[in-house]
């Protein structure tokens, strides 16, 4: 797969999965604009995994623009739940999205029980075109469980909550700390090598 491309779009209208996106993927020096930036609206997300919803993100922005797009799907998962909430992560609570009130809902659904393990996941697609036979897909896991008390003013979504094995939250780390070791930033690190490979 050549990937060789000056500009590329982020297939998500998040601004902090788009801040931390900007972080992240300035060693490819690719001039990264978001969709939302180009007038390109959401995309439908109706399938059952994180793969098939990243691809069906890109594939949209890439079609919009007619830009190479760069897609992630990501959640939280939690044991006790079967992997709720799952691709269901940001709209958990139903419309309109709020972490708040997906936060508050998932603790109302995790009272009564011990386990509380949970991890974050991030799978990433990279579509050179709309219909590009062979994307280049990342995936990174993060590990750790889920508390009642909200601590940290950090991060977004489900951070607050997310206790890792150090004693802190995921909000309560510098972003440039929770890049090195989140989720997102292992799957970008594995974007990258495969880039690399790719040419």
């Amino acid at each position: 797969m050549n990937t060789t491309f000056q500009k590329l779009v982020l297939a998500s209208n998040n601004e902090g999965k788009c801040r931390e996106f900007a972080q992240l993927l300035a060693p490819l020096e690719i001039n990264i604009v978001s969709q939302a930036s180009l007038g390109v609206s959401e995309a439908d997300e109706p399938y059952a995994t994180f793969v098939e919803n990243a691809l069906a993100k890109a594939r949209h922005a890439s079609r919009c623009t007619g830009l190479p797009a760069l897609a992630d799907d990501s959640g939280l998962c939690a044991d006790a739940l079967n992997g709720a909430p799952g691709v269901l992560s940001a709209r958990y609570a139903g419309e309109p999205k709020s972490d708040a009130r997906n936060n508050a809902h998932l603790i109302e659904q995790l009272q009564g029980t011990t386990n509380r393990r949970a991890c974050y996941v991030c799978v990433l697609v990279l579509t050179r075109s709309a219909d590009d036979p062979a994307p280049l897909i990342a995936f990174g896991k993060w590990f750790g469980e889920i508390i009642d008390t909200p601590r940290g003013a950090n991060g977004f979504g489900y951070d607050p909550y997310f206790l890792l094995p150090d004693g802190r939250t995921a909000a309560e780390m510098a972003p440039e700390e929770k890049n090195a070791v989140s989720h997102r930033g292992r799957a970008v690190r594995e974007l990258m090598e495969q880039f690399r490979e790719c040419g």
